[in-house]
């Protein structure tokens, strides 16, 4: 049995990095030029709102993991509240978000390599993909210690951003662009150059920008002191929101007026290389390049899980249920890879709108799953009071908040639905689901013939 168990290889340094991790990534780093080109300033609005909204969903999360031992993923909790057939959408949605999301990073990967070497992007885009397998493969603790060392580079370089701008606005330092100033937030077009529609239409990207923050709820499966550390990573959410994006993006913005940042690039390398010093763009290039990576190693991380989970519970293929040696699901952690490098197929077909597609259908289905989070906090308040009362890590403003950012989740996808550029992708979506729900009808059927033949031969 100790072969078939998940080996908690994680420390609290790992589970806290890897909330850091699931909280920056290529969202805030590329997509944050194409965020800002839609709303100008108010994307710092954008980002402060869709974050607290985050923040409410994982303290319902964080209470409903610890109000039950047995619980070691969101199909668990969707089980429990909303039944086997939710469970069953719930979880293979969940695998879906991340194979999206880390997607739009291997997609990045070949992007930023764009930087150095004019080769195609579908090559430096497969060639990560296969390193990160092969680490993958080995333990979950040399997984942490990739994310620990690829969060750490990411913590320092907005540290960095952040001190080098208060130091160049203090200076009154002159770019070519112009002066460093807090004037340049509202001096091109107002705080809503492109209007309220503008603002409303950042904020797929945005909340692209913020999917994996659950990733901390996905790893208490592997950490070895779940009650300590999923509330230490939950509170310390709202501080990261405001220093790694608001932060970030206030001195951005002083640096940068936002008329002169570009969708396509990084607003990061490219203020950079606005200090004046020649290899700074090229340094930060690679550290945004080590972000998708690293985005990507917690995209085949938790793929593997929620395949290994969703096997153990008898609603995948019995295959991705086994372990290797080193106690990681390898089959699991191959088929994920597999359908990822669809990501590198796609920058060779589609290069310049592959990003936008998988975004915004990771965008979508991370609604689903945020919104299914909850709606089972909600039914846990109501049919567990006993439970909840016990509990020592409540969520603030229940059940008020839940329905605010239910609808929030709404006017976001309605949001979409009238952009051209999502559109398509929230049109396409739906076909995932109604697939799931018939893939399960059959499963169910299947199941209650081979039982009612069993019961016959004997």
């Amino acid at each position: 049995m100790a072969q078939q168990e998940l080996k908690r290889g994680l420390s609290n340094r790992h589970v806290q990095l890897i909330a850091i991790g699931g909280t920056i990534g290529t969202g805030l780093f590329l997509g944050s030029g194409k965020a800002i080109q839609l709303a100008g300033p108010s994307i710092i609005l954008a980002y402060l709102i869709v974050g607290i909204a985050v923040f409410f969903v994982m303290r319902a999360l964080g209470e409903l993991l610890l109000s039950k031992a047995g619980y070691q993923s969101i199909t668990d909790i969707a089980e429990d509240y909303l039944g086997p057939r939710f469970a069953f959408v719930t979880g293979w949605t969940y695998w879906f978000c991340w194979i999206m999301t880390a997607m739009g990073d291997v997609i990045a990967v070949g992007v930023y390599v764009q930087y150095w070497f004019h080769i195609p992007q579908w090559i430096p885009a497969l060639v990560s993909l296969m390193i990160l397998l092969g680490l993958n493969l080995l333990t979950v603790k040399i997984f942490g210690e990739l994310e620990f060392w690829f969060a750490l580079i990411k913590v320092i370089t907005i540290l960095v951003l952040i001190v080098i701008g208060i130091i160049l606005l203090v200076m009154g330092f002159k770019t070519t662009q112009g002066m460093v100033t807090f004037k340049n937030i509202w001096e091109h077009g107002g705080l809503f150059p492109n209007g309220i529609t503008g603002f409303l239409l950042s904020f797929q990207m945005v909340v692209f920008a913020f999917v994996g923050v659950e990733l901390v709820g996905v790893s208490a499966a592997e950490t070895s002191n779940p009650e300590k550390n999923i509330p230490s990573a939950i509170n310390k959410i709202p501080l990261r929101i405001l220093f790694f994006y608001v932060g970030a993006l206030i001195v951005l913005l002083c640096i940068n007026p936002w008329t002169e940042l570009n969708a396509a690039e990084s607003p990061f390398v490219k203020t950079f290389s606005l200090v004046g010093v020649p290899i700074a763009a090229g340094i930060i290039n690679f550290v945004v390049l080590t972000s998708a990576a690293s985005a990507c190693n917690s995209g085949m991380f938790s793929t593997s899980r929620i395949l290994y989970s969703l096997s153990n519970h008898n609603q995948g293929p019995s295959n991705f249920a086994k372990l290797n040696k080193n106690h990681v699901p390898g089959n699991a952690l191959w088929i994920s890879t597999l359908v990822l490098s669809v990501g590198a197929i796609l920058t060779k077909l589609i290069p310049e709108q592959a990003f936008g597609i998988v975004t915004t259908i990771s965008a979508i289905c991370f609604i689903w799953v945020w919104g299914v989070i909850l709606v089972c906090h909600l039914r846990y308040k109501k049919k567990r009071s006993e439970l909840q009362a016990k509990s020592n890590f409540k969520a603030p403003l229940t059940p008020f908040i839940n329905y605010v950012v239910l609808i929030l989740f709404a006017i976001i996808l309605i949001i979409m639905l009238f952009a051209e550029a999502t559109r398509s992708a929230l049109l396409l979506t739906p076909l995932w689901f109604i697939l799931l729900f018939i893939w399960y009808s059959y499963r169910r059927k299947k199941k209650k013939i081979l039982h009612y033949q069993h019961r016959i031969n004997h």
